[in-house]
């Protein structure tokens, strides 16, 4: 990863850490320049200094967070495949990595899956060259992987329901403190940890949905629509 990019320490890493907790707290448009400047204790002049401009700060943040993401994905993925490519191990190498980065990070869990949260839902947010690469390599990795083990779907299908679990995952990272406040003691308190198996479960079980059980019951009939076909 360039380094250049994605800073080790000095006056660009305060400002990458001002700057990610302000996002986290207020969302990618809400934050200003001299917001950030001034939760780093630095001059105006700063991010054009060492960024180019705030889009370059942006840059630093979303690729200090997801470029070791998707590295952790794929590394996982290999280890699911190798292991003969079970559905929720897929999964899990897909939406684990987001919970290890955790304890990596010097924002606080709710403040880290907030930003998470945003990076992937926020659509003023375009991704890097090199990330957005990274990101489809992702994606054609592992929708391989699921239409290897969900033969019974087409690639398409199997695809649109990738795109739901991101969907629910980004919900779970962003609003689980919408779930608190309208249900109180109702939803406990469990750790991110708890709550990604949970999510585990419901994904699993979304992916399957309309495959024959492990009881050899028939799967339930589909409505035909026509199938697109890809490449991966």
């Amino acid at each position: 990863m360039n380094q250049t990019i994605v800073p080790n320490g000095g006056p660009k890493l305060k400002l990458v850490e001002a700057a990610e907790k302000l996002f986290a707290e207020r969302g990618f448009e809400a934050v200003s320049v001299r917001d950030i400047t001034k939760e780093a204790g630095a001059n105006v002049a700063a991010v054009n200094y060492h960024f180019g401009s705030r889009d370059g700060l942006v840059i630093a943040v979303i690729s200090r967070y997801i470029m070791p993401v998707n590295q952790e994905r794929l590394v996982r993925l290999e280890r699911a495949e190798r292991n003969g490519g079970d559905v929720r191990e897929i999964i899990a190498a897909f939406v684990k990595p987001i919970v290890e980065q955790v304890g990596k990070s010097e924002l606080s869990e709710k403040l880290y899956c907030q930003l998470l949260g945003r990076i992937f839902s926020e659509q003023s947010v375009s991704l890097p060259g090199e990330l957005e690469y990274q990101t489809r390599n992702v994606v054609e990795r592992f929708t391989k992987a699921l239409h290897k083990a969900l033969k019974e779907f087409s690639p398409d299908e199997v695809l649109w329901r990738l795109h739901f679990i991101v969907g629910g995952l980004i919900h779970l990272l962003t609003h689980s403190g919408f779930l608190y406040r309208v249900a109180g003691s109702l939803a406990g308190a469990p750790s991110v940890e708890s709550n990604i198996e949970r999510f585990l479960d419901f994904a699993v079980a979304g992916l399957r949905d309309g495959l024959p059980s492990a009881e050899g019951e028939e799967a339930a009939p589909k409505k035909k629509v026509p199938q697109a076909q890809f490449d991966f």
